[in-house]
This record gives C-alpha cells, structure tokens and sequence, in this order.
C-alpha cells in the first residue's frame, strides 16, 4: 500500500494517506480565522487529511497568544473561510481542540486568574504570555489552581460546545488534544494528577476526564467524527514518565475502540527533544487497537510506507515539513528536496514565513 493511494474506513474517505500534522502558528492576534489563514491551508490541501492548530475551547483554555478559539460565532465564522478553501481541493479537515491546562500564565488568562490544572503543582516549563514588562514574551508557567469535581464537568462541557461549532463551521470532524502535556493528557499522569475524587488514583479514574470529554462530542457531534491525540512516553511540559504507561493506553485503547471513533492520533515526541516511544510499541498498540492510527514526529517517505505496509498504522502525520513546503505530498512522490523552514518565524507575525514558502516549480533548490 502507498503512501499516496486513497484511504478508505468507515469514518474517513482520504483521496491519500498523508496527514498534515497540527501545528501552533499563532497568526489570529484576536483569535479569529481569516483569510490569511484560508490560503496557508489552502496551499497544503493536497494532503489526504488536514488538521488544524491547536483551538482554543474556551477563553481559559490557552497557554500561547494569537491562537484562534472556536467559542464564539465570530470564531465559527471565521473558521468557514479556512474549510471551504480546503474542501474545494478535496481535502478532509479536522480541528485540534485544545485546553492546556497548568502550562499556562496568568497574564493571558481571564482576570489574570490562575490557570486550571488537576492538580496544583507548578509544571516547570514556558507559555506565551506578557512578562512583568508587559511585553510578549516566554514566560514561566504560573502555578495552577485545581479543578473543582464540578469544573471538569464545565471543561468537558466546553469541549462539545467547541466540537458542535466545528459542524457548524463545514469541519469534518473535531481531534481532541491529549497530548503534549496539555490538560487530558495532565490527568493521565499520576505525577501531575493527585486528585482524590473519581479524577484521580486509579488508572480509570485518570482515564475518566479524557473518556467523558469524547462522549461529550460524541454525543454532540457522531463518533464519526471524534478523534484524539495522544503521546505515550511524552514528557513534553514537565510529564515524568510512569510505572502505568502501558496500562494506561492499552486501557485507553480499549475503551476507544469501543467507541468507533475517526482514528487515533500518536506522536512520537524524539522529534521534539523528549522521550521515544520504545520501538515496538506501535505494533503493540495495534494488538489493543483496529481502529485507524495515525503516527507522527519524525516521519519519513520510506518510514511511513515500511510501517503502512506491516499494518502498525494506517495514516502518516507531517508536521514541520509542511511549513516551509507547502506541496509537501508532490515532493514526496516525486523525491523532490524539501525547502528548510525559518524557525524563528513559525510563531506569530504575518504571511511571511506563513503562506510566502515556495512550491517546488519556484523554489531555489535543485541548484544544491
């Protein structure tokens, strides 16, 4: 099976296997789409599968500025813009839903409150906030405050009224963010989650705000079209590893397939300086798992083919190649050299660095 045939489930009809992976850009300083951000999608839509940076579910839910929300009609709106461009180029296009919990900063928070975490521990690492000179900045995060039994009920709440927005704004489905060191995935982890309700202590419980969040969509929205992602062995944000993190996702595996929904998205976080996933956990997930898997961090033409073929999964993410190549999926097939991105201009600012990357036929790189 190739890389670049057409993907056929229940859920998904791909016209290739090519996913392009979410990625922060922080171009929606009032956290609206627009036309800016239409074209960047536009220009990567001969991906089989497109979703979108992490969004935001609420106005409590973010840890970086200028990065758009799907909370309010203005943003609903906004979003229509970016799915019709990629639709008319026969593109699917999910949305990352987001709440990054505890890796946040008050200076970007309502009222300049707390952030929300299971629990109150500080996690050692930066959001994107204002420092004590009211300049955008990377700041420490500030310490959290906890999650009443009530409260996750009210995030869980916010994560359907963000995935019924996304129907309402011509989305194909809605990929929870579980991954990373955001809120779900700080509730798996029992370093960071020291809850003594029914969040907390065992492997279910822990498990309980991640599953309740996807029958809240499913609920609103068809398991059709829910999905998650999530990073087993990621340390990303101050995540410890732990004992349990086999039980863990082989439990969440489980339950997910239970639910039929779109697919499983995993990250291997290598690419991003953290842990690797051991080598042979996908084609272990894959005994826990029949539904369709998504893998991405550090994929390659011949990696992504190796591991389609074998069955360990069925889709391949990209995510920084599709920056700086905008026709990413024709250099692939063809072997055409990628383009490097500008990596000080992935966050924030215009479209330079955003929609002005060459394709191939005007890029400056066969003279190498």
């Amino acid at each position: 099976m190739s890389l670049f045939e057409s993907f056929h489930s229940k859920q998904l009809q791909l016209k290739n296997r090519i996913v392009m992976a979410p990625m922060t850009r922080a171009r929606n300083p009032n956290g609206i789409p627009n036309e800016m951000n239409a074209l960047y999608y536009l220009q990567r839509s001969d991906a089989g599968l497109i979703i979108t940076e992490g969004t935001a579910i609420s106005d409590t839910a973010m840890g970086v500025l200028h990065i758009p929300g799907l909370y309010t009609a203005a943003q609903t709106e906004g979003w229509k813009l970016v799915t019709e461009a990629v639709h008319k180029n026969g593109a699917v296009i999910f949305t990352q839903l987001w709440h990054v919990g505890r890796v946040s900063h008050t200076s970007i928070q309502p009222n300049g409150g707390k952030p929300f975490g299971p629990s109150d521990i500080r996690a050692n690492s930066s959001a994107w906030g204002y420092d004590e000179n009211g300049k955008e900045n990377f700041v420490p995060c500030s310490e959290p405050q906890a999650l009443t039994t009530e409260g996750v009920g009210q995030v869980v709440n916010d994560f359907a009224n963000a995935a019924k927005n996304a129907i309402v704004a011509g989305f194909d489905g809605v990929e929870l963010h579980g991954a990373n060191g955001y809120l779900i995935e700080q509730f798996l982890n029992p370093f960071v989650n020291n809850r003594t309700d029914e969040y907390g202590g065992s492997v279910e419980n822990r498990s309980r705000f991640l599953l309740e969040a996807i029958d809240a969509c499913i609920a609103a929205i068809g398991a059709d079209k829910v999905a998650i992602r999530l990073t087993p062995y990621g340390g990303l944000n101050d995540l410890p590893l732990y004992d349990e993190i086999e039980t863990t996702y082989q439990y969440l595996a489980a339950e997910l397939q239970k639910r039929n929904i779109a697919y499983i998205h995993i990250m291997d976080q290598q690419s991003r300086g953290s842990f690797a996933l051991p080598k042979d956990f996908m084609s272990r997930f894959r005994t826990w798992y029949a539904g369709v898997i998504v893998l991405a961090g550090g994929m390659s033409k011949g990696i992504s083919e190796q591991m389609i073929a074998d069955g360990s999964i069925d889709l391949a993410g990209f995510g920084e190649p599709f920056i700086a190549n905008p026709d990413l999926v024709a250099r692939l097939q063809n072997d055409w050299p990628l383009t490097a991105p500008e990596r000080h201009l992935h966050y924030g600012g215009g479209a330079h660095g955003y929609t002005d990357y060459p394709f191939f036929e005007t890029a400056d790189v066969c003279s190498a």
